[in-house]
């Protein structure tokens, strides 16, 4: 964020400056750089500084957000019909190792278990967790389950759910912020750049 800070693009971006009185964007692109290069790597640029202030801001909040928003995050992706009923059954099994139920779709034909961990970045989830969990699967009589935390997983845990029968997937706090921007949740759209480029057919005088 502090380098990113330097360029007054991205601090009108940041700020939500708009208008004739905002600075002109300060962009010092290589001489082999093209001018879709340079925006690319910007729109990379802003894209990184906008997962690390989702991070930030969901460890901010109180585990009952960090809840609502992957109820949020599972309906936008699909999953358990409604919110409301999203909601109704997230968060209030009470069964060991597991947070709460989704329907996998609208009509509830499969049910997938959900468990969410709210770490900070230097703690990860290690295999005893996801093997807890993959545990109150097998006793829920369950074949599918998503294992949700802002930190990271070791690299025993991501072996254990790769040998297992139950079909796991896990989430980490970097796909968490992805799959949030991919799919708008916790964000909105600021501006769109429309590009142009000259239309060779239309110049065209063959016959």
């Amino acid at each position: 964020m502090a380098y990113l800070k330097r360029f007054p693009a991205f601090l009108m971006f940041y700020s939500g400056e708009s208008g004739a009185n905002a600075p002109d964007p300060l962009i010092e692109p290589t001489s082999a750089a093209t001018p879709e290069e340079v925006v690319e790597e910007v729109h990379r640029s802003l894209g990184l500084a906008l997962r690390a202030e989702l991070h930030e801001r969901i460890l901010k909040n109180s585990p009952a957000f960090f809840e609502t928003l992957i109820v949020d995050l599972l309906v936008a992706m699909g999953y358990g019909g409604s919110r409301r009923d999203a909601s109704e059954r997230l968060g209030r099994t009470g069964d060991g190792g597991v947070d709460g139920v989704i329907s996998e779709d609208a009509l509830g034909l499969d049910r997938i278990y959900v468990q969410a961990k709210r770490y900070a970045t230097s703690s990860s989830v290690g295999r005893p967790e996801v093997q807890a969990f993959t545990g109150s699967l097998v006793g829920l009589g369950a074949s599918k389950g998503v294992f949700v935390t802002t930190s990271s997983f070791s690299t025993h845990a991501i072996e254990f759910v790769d040998r297992i029968p139950q079909r796991v997937v896990l989430i980490d706090g970097t796909r968490l912020t992805d799959l949030m921007i991919q799919h708008g949740v916790g964000v909105r759209l600021s501006r769109t750049l429309e590009f142009k480029r000259l239309d060779e057919d239309f110049f065209s005088e063959d016959l």
